[in-house]
């Protein structure tokens, strides 16, 4: 066993509370101080720490970067196991030196060492403690601030006093479900030929401002803000969004990733794990493909590629595939944040791949998936959930007196092992999965080198130096092209000092290099075509010229605020 390995705290095998991920955190800090650093980006009203991990050697020095997160909807336990792998793995390169991961090639391995990683593997600490403490649905967070609470709701707790909430059912002629034959405690949507006993589901808990009227459930009942629906990019206020908080970026947690990543415009990449579905989503979330820059879609062509291949998870259209309505776009979405505002290469991943565990064939659009679920497909879950999950999902139902609707039963589904989240025996698999897929979208960032630098001789004291700036990197210094636009994607510069030697022409210590393409071109982009194969010009580097007086020493400082600075040292004689 290496170091690192020994330093585990069991994210491959089980879901870690917040102490256990915060142990986690510490150890890899404090046994690797040269290259991981540990810091608290904000808080959560309950005082959790928003832990982010900062993986690579100098991290003070700006140079391309990529962000990670899990765990932004409470019950979504298995993006923090993803990110803690994810974590590891590019810890396990800098520790190890020989070491390799994923089968991936030197070349990818050494230019992952280059780059810094953020790693904030749980955004909603308070909502994940309580789902994982009591188990009931929170969708990010368990608080709620309004102050229109005269209304009769729902209020999730532990009714029958064994630790957990989950449902409640009660009898009732005018109920919608029935209990399966074939899967005891399973509830089905009642059909026309069912017989009954028939059955009213709530969720367990009690009803505040109860009046002898039950009122609907709402998944945002007693928690009030969606983190996925707060953040500052084409945010809509309720009810245009149901979810979307007082204000863009109102939430503690939105605001402490907002304010982080706005003053880091070198992130290129940014990855934003949730559950389940087995899944990638990509821009854009408010326009079809037709709306898309060509080359962003080229590129993100070549990233589903290599999710296809890796996960077997397919890549779909935000907008094409993934509104839970028609034509309505959702507000104030993170990827969409981090693509438009961060002019990042984002994109979601829906882990959990549970669909394909039931033999469930793809459905277009995706997200119908979740709704059109069969009465025979409810009946596989539980017939799989006895099988294979050790029976963590369907729970027995048991008799407890309400003390608002009288006799009810509690129990039923259990979502946090085996629907929201992986079983803990596919752990390893997912996390192994969506590291190796991970990582290679890092391994995309821009790269500026000094490519060559020579000094020629004039006359008399006069030297002529000439330096060829290139980007060997596969993204170009602007990351997308639709990120061209935002005024803060600066081009490259340059800088000379010089010590013993003059410029001839003052005025040139500062130019302009402009932006330089990478190699990469996505995948069936429009210069792909098979009969016209053919390279670029020059676009990916730049040859400058420069006149001293005399000898000494021509300092370079090369870069943008996008891929950072680096420096070279040249001597003239």
């Amino acid at each position: 066993m290496t170091r690192l390995d020994s330093l585990s705290r069991g994210f491959r095998s089980k879901y870690l509370n917040f102490d256990e991920l915060t142990a986690q955190l510490m150890a890899w800090s404090e046994a690797f101080p040269r290259f991981v650093r540990l810091r608290s980006i904000g808080e959560s009203p309950d005082g959790r720490p928003l832990w982010l991990l900062t993986i690579g050697p100098d991290p003070d020095r700006t140079r391309p970067s990529a962000w990670i997160d899990g765990n932004m909807h409470a019950t979504e336990l298995c993006g923090s196991s993803v990110s803690l792998g994810i974590a590891e793995d590019l810890i396990r390169l800098h520790a190890e030196p020989e070491s390799t991961v994923h089968g991936l090639t030197p070349s990818v391995t050494a230019r992952l060492r280059e780059v810094i990683v953020h790693v904030l593997p749980r955004m909603s600490p308070d909502g994940a403690e309580c789902v994982l403490d009591s188990g009931a649905y929170c969708r990010s967070n368990p608080r709620d601030r309004r102050v229109n609470r005269a209304h009769a709701r729902w209020i999730s707790k532990d009714v029958d006093g064994d630790g957990v909430a989950l449902l409640l059912r009660k009898r009732d002629a005018g109920g919608e479900f029935v209990e399966s034959a074939e899967v005891p405690g399973l509830m089905l949507p009642r059909a026309l030929e069912d017989a009954g006993p028939f059955y009213k589901v709530w969720p367990e808990g009690v009803i505040e401002n109860f009046d002898g009227n039950v009122p609907d459930p709402d998944f945002l009942g007693d928690n009030d803000t969606d983190l996925n629906r707060n953040f500052p990019w084409f945010w809509a206020p309720e009810p245009e969004q149901v979810g979307a908080g007082a204000y863009p970026a109102s939430e503690p947690e939105a605001r402490a990733v907002v304010d982080f990543v706005s003053r880091a415009p070198e992130i290129y990449a940014w990855i934003n794990f949730h559950t389940f579905g087995g899944v990638f989503i990509r821009p854009l979330g408010h326009q079809p493909d037709s709306k898309m820059d060509p080359r962003d879609l080229a590129l993100y062509r070549q990233i589903a590629q290599w999710g296809e291949s890796l996960t077997g998870y397919p890549t779909v259209s935000g907008f094409e595939e993934f509104l839970y309505e028609p034509d309505k776009p959702l507000h104030g979405d993170l990827s969409d944040f981090a693509y438009h505002q961060r002019g990042a290469v984002s994109y979601v991943v829906e882990l959990w791949d549970f669909f394909a565990q039931l033999g469930i064939a793809r459905r277009k659009p995706f997200v119908e998936h979740y709704a059109h679920l069969t009465r025979e497909d409810l009946i596989k879950l539980g017939k799989w959930d006895a099988e294979h999950n050790e029976s963590r999902v369907v729970r027995p139902w048991r008799s407890v007196l309400h003390p608002q609707l009288g006799e009810v039963e509690v129990g039923g589904l259990d979502t946090r092992v085996g629907l929201s989240n992986p079983p803990y025996e596919m752990l390893p698999l997912v996390c192994q999965q969506h590291a190796a897929h991970a990582l290679r979208v890092i391994a995309l960032a821009p790269s500026i080198v000094v490519e060559s630098a020579s000094v020629h001789a004039v006359e008399g004291e006069l030297r002529r130096v000439d330096v060829t700036i290139a980007n060997h990197g596969y993204l170009p210094t602007y990351v997308l092209s639709s990120a061209k636009k935002l005024p803060w994607n600066e081009p490259l510069h340059v800088d000379v000092t010089c010590d013993g030697c003059k410029l001839v022409t003052e005025s040139e210590t500062h130019r302009e290099v402009g932006h330089l393409d990478g190699w990469g071109r996505g995948f069936a982009d429009e210069e792909s075509s098979i009969f016209f194969q053919r390279s670029r010009g020059t676009t990916g580097k730049k040859t400058m010229r420069w006149v001293v007086r005399g000898t000494g020493t021509f300092t370079l400082r090369i870069g943008s605020c996008r891929t950072g600075f680096i420096d070279k040292v040249i001597e003239v004689r």
